[in-house]
């Protein structure tokens, strides 16, 4: 079995040039997939809130919910380095709150570290989370759980007053104790100053090559979400049309009298009926 990264090791790999892969993960099959296929790190998402439960939206998604997940993907990929992410709700009424919740992540659910959203308004909660031993990484730019405050789903940062703030935030994250951070949906230029301005690594999604790493939904990387595909995303197959073409496949067969057939059936002795004292077929 693999040995687990750990926050030094991402830290060592942003020093080394060496880039960091993200995936969101919510289940045990897929963790293992994921963690089989070596990827660095296992965020359990609040888009589970989307892709998995139907909501329009991350902001219902419960600490709960997001508990139950984040514990089965850690039964799946017990050697994976994995990421809760803070719900809407769970950090912002007070840094005794926000320590609870995400104490939870790790006594619970077995988790590495917590993510949370937010800027500026944030850095105090994050520095007492560290300060109670729990690793955090830091989001800005585009962040889904306030995107109405920012006026929808739209890149961030492209005037200089915005830009020089996500700079700042990222500065104050760092030294509020985050030890990584993602940057969502910005100018790929800003993307590469916010990395060379900060020494924790920064994980992309729609900010660009230079980050230290990227993140992507798992889903959307596999095309098996097709209400809203940003176009940032990259599939890199499409399994949703495949899916739907195999349960076709079995619906026919099943409604055919074709499945199961003798190859995928079990056989019993012969002349059974007689041996259980049946008779004949009722009428």
């Amino acid at each position: 079995m693999a040995k687990r990264k750990t926050v030094p090791d991402f830290l060592k790999m942003k020093t080394d040039g060496e880039k960091i892969t993200v995936l969101t993960a919510y289940d045990a099959a897929m963790a293992a997939m994921l963690s089989a296929a070596g990827v660095d790190m296992l965020l359990v998402g609040d888009s589970l809130g989307m892709v998995v439960l139907g909501y329009d939206s991350t902001v219902p998604v419960t600490m709960d919910e997001m508990i139950h997940h984040a514990s089965a993907v850690r039964r799946g990929a017990p050697a994976a380095f994995i990421l809760g992410d803070m719900p809407f709700g769970s950090y912002q009424s007070s840094v005794r709150d926000a320590i609870l919740n995400a104490g939870r992540f790790l006594k619970e659910a077995g988790c590495d570290a917590v993510k949370l959203e937010g800027g500026l308004a944030v850095c105090e909660t994050v520095t007492g989370l560290v300060r109670a031993g729990i690793s955090v990484m830091g989001h800005i730019g585009l962040t889904p759980q306030t995107a109405t405050q920012l006026g929808g789903y739209k890149v961030q940062g492209r005037d200089i007053e915005s830009a020089k703030k996500m700079v700042a935030e990222a500065k104050a994250l760092e030294a509020a104790g985050a030890f990584s951070l993602v940057l969502e949906c910005i100018p790929d230029e800003l993307g590469k100053i916010i990395s060379e301005e900060i020494s924790i690594p920064t994980i992309g999604i729609g900010a660009g090559v230079h980050c230290d790493g990227q993140v992507l939904v798992t889903h959307d990387l596999l095309g098996m979400f097709d209400k809203f595909i940003p176009s940032f995303v990259k599939s890199y197959c499409r399994l949703s049309p495949q899916i739907q073409q195999a349960v076709a496949d079995y619906n026919r067969e099943v409604r055919s009298g074709t499945f199961p057939d003798d190859a995928h059936s079990f056989t019993s002795q012969t002349g059974l009926r007689e041996l259980l004292g049946l008779s004949g077929t009722k009428a």
